[in-house]
Order: C-alpha cells, then sequence, then structure tokens
C-alpha cells in the first residue's frame, strides 16, 4: 500500500508499506479522504520533532469505510462508513479517572505519536470509530475531526443564545467555531488580518474586522453597547492576540484559549482582575462532540464545499503544504485513494 510520510526537515515522501491486518480489538479501515491542518504544519516545521517517530505516517482528520475487523470487535461489518477520534487514553490516570480520558496524562494521539490516516488502510482502535450516517459525502466527513474540535470548543466556552462572540483568527478551526457558535444562537464577529480570507468568511455571512484598519476594542465596544463581548476565541496562535484578547470581552465574559502556542505569551492580568474574566483551556475533543459535529455536517450547517479548497492526490501531499503556508487554502484533503 502507498503512504505519505513526515521524514524530519520539512520533508515528506510518498513511500510503500506491507498492510497488517487489524490486530483484537481494532479495525481496519480503508481510508477514502485526509485533511490537512495546523498540527501536521507544525509537525512539518519540526516542531514536534521531540515527540513523533520519523518516518512518521502522519494524518489524523480521516473518513473511509471499515475493510476488516479484528478479533473480539462487534458492531461494525466490513463497508460501515467512519470517521476516527484519534485519541488512544490510558484509562488509569488521574485525568481519564476524572472522567477526562480526552486528555489523558499519557494521551497517544493517533496521527502524531502512532501512525496515521495518510495510508490505503489504516488499523485502529475500535473504540475510536464514529459511524456516519447514510448519504454523507466521506469528502465532507473528513471535516468531522475539525468540527468537532469547533464543537467542543464552542460547548467549553458555555456559550449561550443571543451572546455576542469575538473569534480572534479566522483560519480553518476559526471559520468552524463561527459557524458553530452562530448555529448555537450567538452573533459572532472574526478578526482578522489577511484580505483575501475576510472576504472569504465575509461570503459566509459574518462580519468581519481588520485590527489594523480599526481600533478593534473600540469596535466591538460599540457593537456590544460598550459592555464588551460575552465570549473570545483566540484561535491565531499569535502574541499580540493573546494580549488583546482581554480588552475584547466584557465584564465576568469568557476567553478561550483555541490555539496552540508554542512558548508562554504576556497577558493582561490586571484587566483578567478588574473584570473578573474566566480564561478556558480548550484541547481536541470527546465523543459526543464528534457525534455534533456529524449532525452539523449531516444538516448542512457546516459550508463543506466553501471549505474544501482543493483535492490532491496521495502524491501531493508534500506540496499541499506549500498553499497552507502560504495562505492560498482553506481547507486541503488529500484523496489517499488517488495515486496519480
Amino acid at each position: 500500500m502507498l503512504t505519505a510520510r513526515y521524514l524530519g526537515d520539512r520533508a515528506v515522501d510518498t513511500a510503500e508499506a506491507q498492510p497488517e491486518p487489524p490486530p483484537a480489538g481494532q479495525v481496519q479501515v480503508r481510508v477514502a479522504y485526509n485533511g490537512l491542518c495546523g498540527t501536521d504544519l507544525h509537525i512539518l516545521h519540526g516542531a514536534m520533532d521531540g515527540r513523533v517517530t520519523r518516518p512518521l505516517i502522519f494524518g489524523h482528520e480521516a473518513s473511509g469505510e471499515v475493510a476488516a475487523v479484528g478479533d473480539g470487535v462487534t458492531g461494525w461489518a466490513v463497508g460501515d462508513p467512519v470517521v476516527v477520534m484519534p485519541l488512544d487514553w490510558d484509562g488509569t490516570c488521574p485525568a481519564c479517572l476524572a472522567g477526562h480520558q480526552h486528555i489523558c496524562q499519557n494521551l497517544t494521539f493517533i496521527g502524531i505519536d502512532s501512525p496515521g490516516a495518510l495510508q490505503e488502510v489504516w488499523n485502529v482502535p475500535a473504540r475510536t470509530l464514529v459511524r456516519l450516517p447514510a448519504g454523507l459525502r466521506l469528502d465532507h466527513a473528513a471535516l468531522v475531526e475539525p468540527v468537532a474540535v469547533a464543537v467542543h470548543d464552542v460547548r467549553r466556552s458555555e456559550l449561550a443564545p443571543g451572546d455576542k462572540a469575538v473569534v480572534i483568527g479566522g483560519g480553518p478551526i476559526g471559520v468552524l467555531i463561527a459557524t458553530v457558535a452562530r448555529d448555537a444562537g450567538a452573533d459572532v464577529v472574526v478578526i482578522e488580518l489577511d484580505a483575501a480570507r475576510r472576504a472569504q468568511i465575509a461570503d459566509l455571512g459574518f462580519a468581519t474586522l481588520d485590527p489594523t484598519a480599526a481600533d478593534q476594542v473600540a469596535w466591538v465596544e460599540e457593537w456590544t453597547g460598550g459592555a464588551g463581548a460575552d465570549v473570545v476565541f483566540e484561535v491565531s496562535g499569535a502574541a499580540p492576540a493573546v494580549l488583546g484578547a482581554t480588552g475584547l470581552a466584557k465584564v465576568r465574559g469568557t476567553i478561550v484559549v483555541v490555539a496552540i502556542h508554542p512558548t508562554p505569551r504576556p497577558i493582561d492580568l490586571q484587566r483578567m482582575f478588574w473584570r473578573e474574566l474566566r480564561l478556558l483551556g480548550a484541547r481536541v475533543y470527546e465523543a459526543t462532540d464528534f457525534e455534533a459535529a456529524v449532525d452539523l455536517l449531516a444538516r448542512g450547517v457546516i459550508p463543506a464545499d466553501l471549505l474544501i479548497t482543493k483535492i490532491v492526490p496521495l502524491s501531493g501531499t508534500g506540496a499541499a503544504f506549500a498553499d497552507l503556508e502560504a495562505g492560498r487554502a482553506m481547507k486541503i484533503l488529500v484523496d489517499v485513494r488517488d495515486h496519480s
């Protein structure tokens, strides 16, 4: 079978590998599509070299069909359409015992800490599978994982209908958070530096703000009648955005840190104190978030066709990263079945 691998030093290749039958308790997925994301870029840039084993078959935003079932697995049959929640927890650490298996203290993130979806067939624990409804296209289903991230972020914020929400950063996750928040009844604005992305976001019906052209604090205060936003989602990963986020939130407002920040960031603790703000981290997702994401895609809430910029063959994986790095794409899918 053909695979795409991260080799180190920003290098990606395709190589043949020998498929193995699924072990007991696992299911073999015939991968259809895999989305490329910011985490994959972190891997490509070497930011996770201390964590990953190279060469790494990476990828974790996958859709496909069950190809084979290992011993002891029930409830799944060959041909079932599925996505994978790529988390494997130990079930014994304090976090797991407290019910927070998704942030297990010894978590294996499949596609980072173990082989991922950029291969024709992929063996995963049966408990990671999420069933897809009939009629949901597999290319659209490749968005389930990032949509689940957005669902988790919004759920973690405790956002309520009628709330004012600010999303800082208009990349794929920022747009998905805005979409999920709007579906939950919030009024949303997206702060984004890049003009092309602002135009795309505006086409999806969202208010946008260029922070270099307007005072974002003054704009949000006017938008909220002087109160400030109920919820601020920091999705940009930029230090100035973190420092400025506290200025956008209302008294007892919530700031949700979504982006992966590679180093510690300054934050305005005086503002945190003065307004009794709440600062939350939001990482990955739980099974309920995946189920909600499937429903949002099946109902057409997520504008999948507008978000998927293009689909490339497996051999085009490495080249696709250049488009992502340059901001020329919102979401690129790899058709793992296409070996052209």
